[in-house]
């Protein structure tokens, strides 16, 4: 399974290891990284988003905070090319889980 680093430029917000996988997401842990605390009401925001969003207006309200802010997750040890978070994959975190899905 795949180790992650989630940067916002050369800021480390945390890594991720995935675990496991529930379609069409991958399972990880997340450890919070220095620079975790300046994002982390961001993810919780879209932690908390719960129920039908048919028109998607709250999701995207929460996501574009997120995506403004160009965080990529780097492979760690190679194996997978870089990826933009929010425009390459979608990534929620909660705590110390993370869903993954690229």
């Amino acid at each position: 399974m795949m180790q992650w680093q989630l940067l916002q430029r050369d800021i480390l917000l945390g890594e991720l290891s995935e675990y496991d996988c529930d379609q069409p997401f991958f399972l990880a842990r997340f450890l919070p990284g220095p620079g975790w605390e300046s994002v982390r009401p961001l993810f919780e925001a879209l932690a908390a988003l719960r129920g039908p969003d048919p028109d998607g207006t709250r999701t995207v309200a929460v996501v574009k905070p997120l995506r403004d802010l160009d965080l990529t997750l780097v492979p760690v040890g190679g194996g997978h090319s870089v990826l933009q978070v929010f425009k390459d994959c979608w990534l929620r975190i909660d705590g110390s889980e993370a869903r993954l899905r690229y």
